[in-house]
């Protein structure tokens, strides 16, 4: 594996590289053809979507050589004299290009004078000069910038489209990752193409043989063990409260993220009311778990006919809007063990 992080390794260098926003790079490519470039624009979104490197493709589509283009990390240029000086700058010409193009990463984190002192460079900026926003926080752009600006939303990827980069990317590395590695990292991932880069990066290096399972995958990112989850419902499926208890005790033992668990749980629930119910889903369930895990989800699905429901989902997904309050994290899961069990409790 090359010594250059994966991210930076695969990070975009033009339009067409770009995954999942082409709302924005059609946008883009448009003013570009039509020379209807604006002077301000927004670019929002969560952490890890493009937005810096779709600035940075942005000016060089527009001919600004890294001599006219200025990247400013807003979270530690913050305060009034920071923009100030910035300002400053913009009114002197191009050293080499049509344009200066200013990058203002992080820009919420620009102070309340600083906004003030920025206000009227947007509104009447030099011709040579583009400023392109970027944040993870819109509501917090004051909205006197925002009116000022063109606003771009990036999109999160699918879970699917994760899963996808993550396989397509350790291929191209020499290693091989099935479909459940690659679901694994996206969701933990939660939504990030550099996350997810990131991610694969540190499984990747965990590998002896180049050949990458779900659970080396498991072991590598601290994510619990999806044997855990199956014995978890395998209690459900015996009726057995006192094993269903004792597996979520070997998870707090293990010292399990209870959020990751929730969501492998819900998301191996989730799979086994499809297989039963959309016999047109069991394909494709198939090829994203592997035939391993999809034959012991077709079992769930087959036998625990009246032991894991539509009711065993709805319980545990009220554990979500819980568990981020409770002092014990594993309470709420044990606290949905006792009502999806309750029917096997002694009385009083």
């Amino acid at each position: 594996m090359s010594n250059s992080s994966l991210y930076r390794k695969y990070r975009p260098s033009d339009f067409e590289s770009v995954l999942g926003q082409d709302h924005i790079i059609e946008a883009l490519k448009s003013q570009i053809k039509e020379k209807k470039v604006g002077h301000a624009y927004l670019f929002s979104g969560s952490r890890g979507l493009g937005k810096t490197s779709i600035a940075r493709i942005f000016a060089k589509e527009l001919l600004c050589t890294q001599k006219d283009l200025y990247e400013v990390d807003a979270a530690s240029n913050n305060s009034v004299d920071d923009i100030r000086s910035l300002t400053e700058n913009v009114y002197t010409l191009p050293f080499e290009s049509p344009y200066k193009v200013y990058i203002l990463d992080e820009a919420h984190m620009l102070s309340k004078s600083a906004w003030n002192a920025f206000l009227k460079t947007l509104e009447e900026p030099p011709a040579h000069a583009i400023f392109i926003l970027a944040t993870t926080e819109l509501q917090k752009v004051p909205e006197t910038v925002l009116s000022r600006c063109q606003v771009f939303e990036f999109k999160k990827p699918t879970r699917r489209a994760l899963s996808e980069l993550v396989q397509k990317v350790a291929k191209n590395e020499g290693y091989t990752a099935p479909a459940s590695v690659g679901d694994l990292i996206a969701l933990l991932a939660d939504g990030s193409y550099r996350d997810s880069l990131s991610i694969l990066e540190k499984v990747l290096a965990s590998s002896h043989d180049k050949k990458i399972t779900r659970d080396e995958a498991e072991k590598a990112t601290g994510a619990p063990k999806v044997a855990l989850i199956e014995e978890l419902l395998k209690a459900h499926l015996e009726g057995n409260i006192g094993a269903a208890l004792e597996t979520m005790r070997k998870a707090e033992r293990q010292d399990i993220d209870m959020n990751l668990f929730l969501a492998l749980l819900l998301e191996y629930l989730r799979n086994i009311l499809l297989v039963r119910y959309a016999s047109e889903l069991r394909t494709s369930i198939e090829e994203e778990v592997g035939s391993e895990q999809y034959e012991k989800i077709k079992h769930f699905a087959d036998v625990a006919l009246e032991t894991i429901t539509h009711k065993t989902l709805a319980r545990y997904v009220d554990v979500a809007s819980t568990l981020r309050f409770s002092p014990i994290p594993a309470l709420p899961f044990e606290l949905a063990i006792y009502e999806l069990f309750k029917s096997t409790l002694p009385e009083g």
